[in-house]
């Protein structure tokens, strides 16, 4: 019976002498352990992915080694079961754009506190299927714009602790971000300026998971507006960080809180405000439910004369859309005012408020600037015509008055006139005999504006006696409207 103790003492000694999981399951690594399709090789001391890698396996842990480089052919064959890959602290410089094409089907990859400085092209556009990506405490410097096209089912991102300078906003932007992101991590970077207008733009949600703080961002008004409009409405982003948020104030680079910025010590930033939807009368406009909430169970908006609106369509004017937001056809004044729009989620509630202000299509539309500029032009137009008509249309009464109107002498005429449309004649009048009425009957044969008389008849000359009151003009000797001579009535 001895002899049995001692040898099965011996089998227990040489089992917990053998390598971890050595024979525990058949193809299992060695230095690793395997547990039914998890396999462990974590603190292995290991320069390269172990071989042979079981088929079925599908969480790979390979952290805390000594693997820096990540080859095409890491893996012996496809690796159609595995979903999660764990690759953190490797000291990894390199990461070959092929290396994921045996594993289609990853859904969580690690890559973190490596040594990562760049993200090449097309890195990641074999993982259709990858739904969180942590890339933290690299020192990823450069981030091609195409590394994470093709990431359809993409949810989180972390980038934080790295050396990016420039914001990645294609992550952001309609129509080039993942289609299902919802969480952005770009804290402890090297940002120094941030897209404010762009980031304001994004739905609340993709707002809620975007993670800014720990960046030497200066310190500038329209940043403070930024957050404390995320705080005010209670965004992760803006509240779960809230101390970490801070930027350097000129000149001597100080770092001071964001959200103090308004303060009159500091920069004295006016409150933000959100934003006054203003449209016109007659108009169509869609009011916007901007919620956090990704995925809505209900929703309701509430008008200012308190009607209720739960589902889809409406009383014809107000219509409630598929995607939550409010379509109001042909305005009116009564329109106006401040519409609410409650929201319940699997976990909490929200209540948003937007402000419609319905101005008078008459005088804030765009149609009075072109009814000014029409009357400006017909009254230009007008006024030009009757001057023409005075200078050149007015009948002659110079035949009614021959007779008893005697000739103006020429010092009292007011007979030039710079838009005159007769030339001066530089015919000389028929010569006289020198004589006391010589010049008045030249000057009366003449006429106005040095045209000739019909008849070139003389006039009697005038009886001698008090001199007369000067008389009106005739028509043809109105000086122009320029001249400054006064014209006397």
């Amino acid at each position: 019976m001895r002899g049995a103790g001692r040898a099965a003492a011996a089998l227990l000694l040489l089992a917990a002498l053998a390598p971890a999981g050595s024979g525990a399951v058949a193809g299992c690594p060695p230095r690793c352990v395997c547990a039914s399709n998890i396999l462990s090789c974590s603190q292995a001391v290991l320069s390269g992915v172990p071989a042979p890698l079981p088929r079925f396996t599908a969480v790979l842990d390979l952290s805390h080694n000594n693997v820096s480089r990540l080859r095409a052919d890491w893996a012996p064959g496809r690796l159609a079961h595995l979903h999660s890959l764990l690759l953190s602290h490797n000291g990894l410089t390199f990461v070959s754009t092929e290396a994921f094409a045996h594993v289609p089907h990853l859904r969580h990859l690690d890559l973190s506190s490596n040594r990562l400085r760049a993200l090449d092209e097309n890195l990641f556009s074999d993982l259709a299927e990858l739904e969180v990506l942590l890339l933290y405490n690299n020192e990823i410097a450069a981030v091609d714009r195409t590394a994470f096209e093709n990431l359809a089912r993409l949810r989180k991102l972390y980038l934080s602790q790295n050396h990016i300078a420039r914001f990645p906003l294609e992550l952001l932007k309609e129509g080039t971000r993942p289609p299902r992101l919802a969480l952005l991590d770009l804290s402890a970077n090297r940002l120094k300026s941030l897209p404010v207008a762009e980031l304001q733009g994004l739905p609340a949600w993709l707002r809620d998971g975007l993670y800014l703080h720990g960046n030497p961002l200066g310190c500038e008004c329209p940043l403070y507006e930024l957050f404390a409009r995320w705080h005010r409405r209670q965004l992760s982003a803006a509240l779960d960080f809230q101390e970490e948020l801070r930027c350097l104030l000129p000149p001597a680079k100080k770092p001071v809180g964001i959200l103090a910025l308004g303060s009159p010590e500091l920069l004295n930033c006016s409150e933000a405000k959100e934003a006054v939807l203003e449209a016109h009368l007659g108009e169509t406009v869609t009011l916007g439910c901007d919620t956090r909430l990704r995925a809505v169970s209900a929703r309701e908006w509430l008008t200012p004369a308190g009607e209720r609106l739960l589902e889809e369509g409406g009383n014809g004017s107000a219509a409630l859309l598929a995607n939550g937001s409010l379509r109001l056809r042909a305005l009116r004044p009564e329109d106006g005012g401040t519409y609410a729009c409650s929201v319940a989620g699997p976990v909490l509630n929200e209540t948003l408020y937007v402000e419609l202000l319905v101005h008078n299509f008459t005088l804030h539309g765009p149609h009075d600037t072109l009814n000014t500029a029409y009357t400006t032009l017909v009254g230009c137009i007008l006024s030009v015509v009757l001057v023409l008509i005075y200078l050149y249309l007015t009948p002659c009464r110079c035949c009614c008055r021959a007779g008893d109107k005697p000739a103006a002498p020429r010092d009292d005429s007011i007979n030039s006139s710079v838009l005159s449309a007769t030339p001066n004649h530089s015919a000389e009048a028929p010569k006289e005999p020198f004589g006391p009425r010589s010049a008045s009957a030249a000057a009366a044969a003449r006429g106005q504006n040095g045209k000739f008389k019909a008849g070139g008849g003389t006039e009697p000359a005038p009886k001698e006696g008090p001199k007369a009151p000067r008389k009106m003009s005739d028509p043809d000797s109105v000086s122009s409207v320029f001249s400054d001579t006064p014209i006397v009535v």
